[in-house]
């Protein structure tokens, strides 16, 4: 897809509700007539992330960075406009033509966007194809069979689309008749090299689509029918360019949504554990894929909760998994998260515990058996420790304190205090001496996002806050900026929202910002109504127009600092008064510097010396009209 006509861009993205959108990554509450949360593209504890849904644009009070929908998209997932263009347009269940149709707004061609798009488009067809085996072809019986031994309902199946594919390998053939080129197949991870060519990866195997975060499949997993011992349980496909094993989330596309509900997401720690909690009523769980938990894993899902609840088996295996995820959460989360444990009785998993006991007592006991980190590490640290011998017990008790230690809060840790001390009957008084010793001595632990926070980012492209001129711009509401600043901003607000501002600033020939950002804008909009002079003009239609995301993060900022106020007609002429004055000056500065080098130049030094003062004089006066601020 090379062009996309700018109606059917703005039918896309009218089409979708950006609180929605934002709302899958961003914990956002009500606040006046905006919704805060905390700003997915830095680390922060005070929600600075504000998102207009009248307006349809988010801005970060500390970042700076704004825009619309597409913006959002492109920024969270470093994509391209196409990329975050098929999101939305998918949300909104709108096709996008694969024509190019006339008076469209050209896009630059990515080849590797284009193959994405195919490669997904392939997976949507294979899943299609085994779930159509499992459900509805005599071929799929024995694996139905085998899914409801398992408990697997037809609504879980379908709520999953799981598949079948059979020993007859179908799907280089189905995709053969679709004309699906092979190029895209030899990429797809769904095939293997044969002499023949290549050949369907997965056969006698019941097929667990795997999807990203929009619920789109992009990868599969397949357990064998039969036992075989030279073929593995289950076969995962391969990392693609869709599919990477450290960033996927086995159902995070439907637990997000759930997890906004129910103010957690529960981390398990294998997919089959998931689907049998989705059949149990427990719809927030998520799991690696196959493999450990992992930091980008990790950082995905600090995105989206306040909490999460890690139920991992309670062998001495799912123990150590669970400390393992506590450590990788405490050090790579973007954010501070509340950390609980559910662990279950030794020797039997989630999956196993809902089959035996069902889907309520499995509810229950997931409220009833959640723990924090400390108490878990208390009792992890028991393992293996023989507590009724001395010198064990005073090992595990300075372990013991080291965890506790770790609380920021003095009551919890007064708390844990006097349970040891109740437990292993010693002086309160000297465990908590001896803790306050250990937090004296102990150096301040840094997390490793926060060690490399200003390198991330510059590697994620954030806009830096040095805006020369405007570097006086809030980082917050409510802090003063320039006069001149404000004006501008205003002004600028007041022409988008109002026409009758527009028309005002209209009567001024040759009127142009100071801010080289809003002269951009400005300029924008006025190429817009000159193409369209009945469109009504709105920062949503000229936010649309934008490219660039810097000017797009710096309207926002206009948008989300002026809320609904508008000017009246005393206002539009103060803010062009205050803008007009700042002009001359500018000119006369340029001027006197041009005489300046003039008279440097032919060693005038008495005339050098009489424009130096007055070129300070103008400096001065520029100064004045900068720092001066509004009443």
């Amino acid at each position: 897809m090379a062009k996309v006509s700018r109606e059917l861009i703005d039918q896309v993205r009218n089409s979708v509700n950006i609180v929605d959108v934002i709302g899958q990554y961003v914990q956002l509450r009500p606040a006046g007539k905006s919704l805060m949360g905390l700003c997915p593209f830095h680390d922060e504890r005070t929600p600075s992330f504000s998102v207009d849904e009248k307006k349809q644009l988010f801005y970060c009070f500390s970042c700076h960075r704004g825009g619309n929908v597409f913006h959002f998209l492109e920024d969270l997932k470093n994509e391209g406009f196409m990329d975050a263009l098929r999101e939305v347009a998918a949300m909104a269940n709108i096709d996008l033509p694969a024509a190019q149709p006339q008076n469209s707004l050209p896009q630059q061609v990515d080849p590797q966007t284009e193959l994405k798009q195919r490669l997904r488009e392939v997976h949507q067809m294979a899943a299609d194809l085994y779930h159509h085996i499992l459900m509805n072809t005599p071929a799929g019986e024995p694996a139905r069979q085998y899914l409801a031994k398992r408990g697997m309902s037809r609504e879980m199946i379908e709520q999953f689309h799981i598949g079948f594919a059979p020993r007859r390998r179908v799907l280089k053939a189905f995709l053969d008749q679709r004309e699906v080129e092979p190029a895209v197949m030899q990429q797809s991870g769904l095939f293997v090299n044969s002499q023949d060519g290549f050949t369907d990866r997965f056969a006698s195997r019941v097929m667990f689509p795997l999807l990203d975060q929009n619920g789109r499949p992009i990868a599969f997993s397949g357990r064998l029918l039969e036992k075989n011992d030279r073929l593995p349980k289950y076969l995962n496909s391969p990392e693609t360019l869709i599919f990477q094993k450290s960033t996927t989330l086995f159902n995070l596309d439907q637990a997000k949504k759930a997890a906004r509900k129910e103010g957690k997401i529960i981390l398990f720690e294998g997919f089959m554990d998931v689907i049998s909690a989705f059949g149990a009523n427990v719809h927030n769980g998520i799991a690696s894929m196959g493999t450990s938990l992992t930091g980008e894993q990790v950082q995905i899902i600090s995105r989206l909760t306040n909490q999460v609840d890690i139920v991992y088996d309670g062998d001495q295996p799912g123990q150590r998994a669970i400390e393992r995820a506590l450590k990788l959460f405490e050090d790579e989360a973007t954010r501070r998260l509340q950390l609980r444990v559910v662990q279950l009785p030794s020797g039997i998993d989630p999956d196993e515990y809902v089959q035996q006991y069902g889907g309520a007592q499995f509810r229950e006991y997931l409220q009833k058996n959640e723990e924090t980190a400390v108490e878990f590490r208390l009792r992890y640290l028991r393992l293996g420790v023989d507590l009724s011998k001395q010198n064990e017990q005073l090992n595990y008790l300075n372990a013991a304190l080291g965890v506790v230690a770790t609380v920021d809060d003095p009551l919890a840790r007064d708390m844990y205090i006097g349970q040891l001390a109740n437990e292993f009957k010693l002086d309160r008084f000297a465990l908590a001496d001896q803790l306050n010793h250990l937090l004296a001595s102990r150096p301040r632990q840094t997390s490793r996002r926060n060690q490399v926070k200003r390198q991330q980012q510059w590697q994620h492209g954030r806009p830096s806050n040095n805006r020369g001129p405007s570097s006086a711009t809030v980082a917050t509401p409510g802090i003063c900026i320039s006069r001149l600043e404000a004006a501008e901003q205003l002004l600028l607000h007041a022409i988008l929202n109002d026409p009758e501002a527009w028309a005002t600033v209209m009567r001024y020939p040759g009127f142009r910002f100071n801010n080289s950002d809003y002269q951009a804008v400005y300029q924008l909009a006025a190429k817009i109504k000159a193409d369209a002079p009945d469109a009504d003009l709105t920062a949503d239609l000229v936010m649309g127009r934008l490219t660039d995301q810097r000017l797009a993060a710096r309207l926002s900022e206009v948008e989300s600092r002026n809320g609904q106020q508008l000017l009246n007609e005393q206002g539009v002429a103060d803010c062009l008064k205050v803008i007009t004055q700042q002009q001359p000056i500018e000119e006369q500065i340029k001027q006197k510097k041009a005489e300046l080098a003039q008279a440097s130049a032919a060693h005038n030094d008495e005339l050098e010396s009489k424009l130096a003062n007055e070129l300070i004089d103008l400096f001065s006066q520029q100064q004045k009209l900068k720092t001066e601020e509004i009443g």
